[in-house]
């Protein structure tokens, strides 16, 4: 698909949105209304096992990540959103890279209440922070895993208030191996199927 591979082209080298000009953000957004017009997936929540599994985020306007992305301390490594789409649970997680044996990971766990068959209300509901060495961490999928029965082993959760911690997701294009989703603050995020 051309619109597909011009949209992979103009994010490529922008490292996520954080290296980008206001020229290559307008040729981004353009190439993202120019795929969602083709949008082979318009009912995402209603196809969940499509919308499920681990994405890894290539592109994005969130001030919030952007922030992250540009830590200078400790550089932040690959975002990736876990969708467990029957659950109706959503997980954010950075990694952290840069010292040795002290690489740590964010992550951030919601709850989603859908809204249409294509928006989501996301509800946060906790953020946990740990060494990666300390919270003897394999993979994201054993992350998730334990995070969904327990809380992690040498890790810091902290609660949220859902209620000021909430915003939405609309998942406007989808299909094998690409989601692209719009949020609140105009935010834009352009996702890869792991």
């Amino acid at each position: 698909m051309i619109a597909k591979a011009e949209l992979l082209a103009a994010i490529a080298g922008t490292n996520r949105g954080v290296i980008t000009t206001e020229a290559n953000r307008s040729l981004v957004l353009d190439k993202v209304v120019q795929l969602e017009v083709q949008n082979p997936t318009p009912k995402p929540l209603n196809e969940r096992d499509r919308l499920s599994g681990v994405w890894r985020l290539i592109y994005t306007t969130s001030p919030d990540l952007l922030g992250l992305a540009r830590l200078p301390v400790v550089p932040a490594g690959p975002i990736h959103q876990c969708i467990r789409g029957q659950e109706l649970k959503l997980y954010n997680v950075l990694e952290l890279q840069g010292i040795p044996f002290l690489e740590g990971v964010l992550c951030v766990a919601a709850r989603l209440t859908p809204v249409s068959e294509r928006r989501v209300q996301v509800n946060f509901e906790r953020t946990i922070v740990g060494v990666k060495g300390l919270m003897n961490y394999p993979s994201l999928d054993t992350l998730i895993s334990r995070l969904e029965t327990q809380s992690p082993v040498a890790a810091l959760s902290v609660p949220l208030d859902t209620d000021r911690s909430a915003g939405w997701l609309e998942t406007t294009y989808l299909d094998e191996d690409l989601r692209i989703g719009r949020g609140n603050n105009d935010s834009l995020f352009v996702l890869t199927r792991v």
